[in-house]
């Protein structure tokens, strides 16, 4: 796979601070279903604590992309599910641990009613774009 493009701001769009608008590459796709802030064994991580659960969902994620022969830097979409946007400063900081700041994906973020459980805060899923 080439080095994937990151559009930040195309023509005639305000540009994004804490995203790509766009980011297109070539290869073989790897979809993350959602994560949620569980440990190894199915346990909650973090109770309350939206930091606490967006750094397990991304050690989550990162764990799902590597079965995958992927990591981090494949990645091309994020897709936030939170129960509250006050939320989505702890994620950015947990994201920011695995992803710098000049190689955003495209991103939605979504706030929903719950999620499966009452004690989930957010759920986060990524696609991710290898070689072939």
């Amino acid at each position: 796979m080439t080095e994937p493009t990151r559009i930040p701001a195309p023509d005639g769009v305000a540009p994004a601070t804490q995203y790509s608008h766009v980011v297109s590459a070539t290869g073989r796709i790897v979809a993350v279903s959602g994560q949620l802030p569980l440990d190894e064994d199915g346990k909650l991580v973090g109770e309350g604590d939206p930091a606490a659960q967006a750094r397990q969902v991304f050690e989550n994620l990162a764990r799902c992309l590597a079965a995958a022969g992927a990591g981090f830097e494949d990645v091309v979409k994020l897709t936030y599910f939170v129960t509250d946007m006050a939320h989505m400063p702890a994620i950015r900081t947990a994201r920011a641990a695995h992803i710098p700041d000049d190689r955003l994906p495209a991103s939605s973020a979504v706030q929903v009613s719950g999620l499966v459980a009452p004690q989930f805060l957010m759920e986060i899923e990524a696609l991710a774009v290898v070689a072939a």
